[in-house]
């Protein structure tokens, strides 16, 4: 029996000044299915996922979406040392995932009103 997909959305309101970044931890064992990013204007934000010990461990920096047509991301994107980019990553109980936002890439645009969404499956 599959488990129930659960998601974990974040939003960053406004025009960004600086880097964000943040934390989920996982209430249990689940496999990432895919994750989706965008600001509302046309931007040169990056998204890159890891874990607390292994900050790209996931995916290393990839463009968001632009003018809220958000990038979907998924197995075959994530091309860190904790994913094989051919199967969703399962994660332990607890695991805690750690994203981080450049909100300008390399000195590009900033990006604005920005929309980050984890999808999960149980299990």
């Amino acid at each position: 029996m599959q488990g129930a997909r659960f998601t974990v959305a974040v939003h960053l309101g406004g025009t960004l000044a600086a880097n964000q970044q943040g934390v989920i931890q996982l209430p249990c064992a689940a496999t990432l299915i895919e994750v989706s990013a965008c600001g509302s204007n046309s931007n040169s934000a990056t998204l890159q996922l890891g874990t607390t010990t292994d900050a790209d461990g996931i995916m290393a920096a990839a463009a968001t979406g632009d003018s809220s047509v958000p990038a979907v991301f998924a197995a075959e994107d994530f091309d860190g040392d904790l994913a094989d980019g051919d199967n969703p990553l399962h994660l332990a109980d607890d695991t805690v995932i750690a994203w981080l936002l450049d909100y300008d890439g390399s000195s590009g645009t900033a990006a604005q009103n920005v929309d980050i969404l984890f999808t999960f499956l149980e299990g």
